[in-house]
């Protein structure tokens, strides 16, 4: 069996402990070393051998970003998670993280020192074993390669008529391809677009709020009963679950409480399979980079509802291959594109500018 050796990075001693336990009591993981800041971190990596990093933001001597930049530059980058206060401001900083090149967050549920810590304990196990399957180059060049529009296995025309949804789910590797994806949407699209990225609750709006400020589109958290609107982004509340409905002539969004699909709040499947409901909507569902199988099975339903293309990032530019080989094992996938491909689909399928 493959071993994942983690090395454990925060300033509290407890917190070091408890992180290291959480991951000794799994058969496929080891905490392999700990280190109190970035500095510590940094020796510790130079003299051993590590596959994943957990990553404390707020450190003394150096801190969690510091370290993060010089991880991201070695020869061997490694993938990170980080381990963050759930603030304001620790949203901000782990956002400012994932661009550096962390791959995934997990929150400290009640600050620096959480002594609830087993809280989040079956979400942090989860993120390292998908960490520790990243395909780090294909993270740190996500959008750098210019991809000419390629459509791999066409089942379906291009263009849709009438009225129109898009589905997006993703988990680990999503945010820094959304980032890619969504500021180069034209502003005239002619569809909302409903988007499921796993990330826990308090770091969707944050997201929501720095992709709306790069996008010509807008960019916001979806809320519960609000009616959607043609080219505007609604993203999933982290810690919620979103689905859609349709009232009279317009779609509302439901954002509730509702139990864990997959071990997922929000979960694509509950998103996807809401909108497989929506009879009369030509819709496309795209799933992007992450691990596991959530979304699989709400694409299924979309497909069989039969006015739906179905589209899966490429193997190629996914960052961790697990949700978009899944959708291709449930179901038939219209197009597999890289990401630098979904931008110009998404424009020719749903802008105004092809029906002026």
């Amino acid at each position: 069996m493959i071993v994942i050796h983690v090395l454990v990075v925060d300033d509290s001693a407890f917190m070091r402990k408890l992180i290291s336990d959480f991951i000794n009591e799994q058969s496929d993981m080891k905490a392999a070393g700990t280190a109190r800041n970035g500095e510590d971190a940094l020796n510790k990596l130079a003299a051993g051998h590590y596959d994943v990093v957990t990553l404390d933001i707020e450190m003394p001597v150096m801190g969690g970003l510091t370290a993060l930049r010089k991880i991201m530059i070695k020869e061997r980058p490694l993938p990170v998670v980080m381990v963050s206060s759930l603030t304001v401001q620790g949203a901000t900083q782990t956002l400012e993280a994932m661009d550096i090149g962390a791959v995934d967050v997990v929150a400290k549920p009640s600050g620096s020192i959480s002594l609830n810590l087993h809280e989040v304990k079956e979400e942090l196990i989860y993120k390292i074993r998908a960490a520790a399957g990243v395909n780090m180059e294909a993270h740190l060049n996500r959008g750098r390669r210019k991809a000419e529009m390629v459509v791999r296995i066409p089942t379906k025309p291009a263009a849709v008529t009438g009225s129109a949804v898009i589905g997006i789910g993703t988990s680990t590797g999503g945010p820094k391809a959304l980032q890619y994806i969504l500021p180069r949407l034209q502003a005239d699209l002619r569809a909302p677009i409903f988007i499921v990225q796993h990330m826990p609750p308090g770091f969707t709006r944050s997201l929501a709020d720095r992709l709306n400020r790069e996008s010509s589109i807008t960019v916001k958290e979806a809320a519960h009963d609000e009616t959607a609107e043609k080219g505007t982004v609604y993203i999933a509340p982290g810690g919620k679950q979103l689905s859609v409905e349709k009232r009279e002539h317009s779609l509302v969004m439901k954002v509730t409480e509702a139990p864990p699909v997959n071990g997922h709040r929000p979960s694509v499947d509950v998103l996807f399979s809401s909108l497989a409901r929506l009879h009369d909507y030509d819709m496309t569902g795209i799933i992007l980079t992450g691990m596991g199988r959530d979304g699989a099975r709400g694409l299924k339903e979309m497909k069989q509802q039969g006015n739906c293309v179905a589209v899966a990032e490429s193997e190629k530019t996914a960052i961790v291959y697990g949700m978009p080989k899944a959708a291709f094992e449930e179901t038939d996938i219209d197009y597999s594109l890289e990401l630098g491909e979904l931008p110009s689909f998404l424009n020719s399928q749903h802008s105004l500018s092809l029906h002026h």
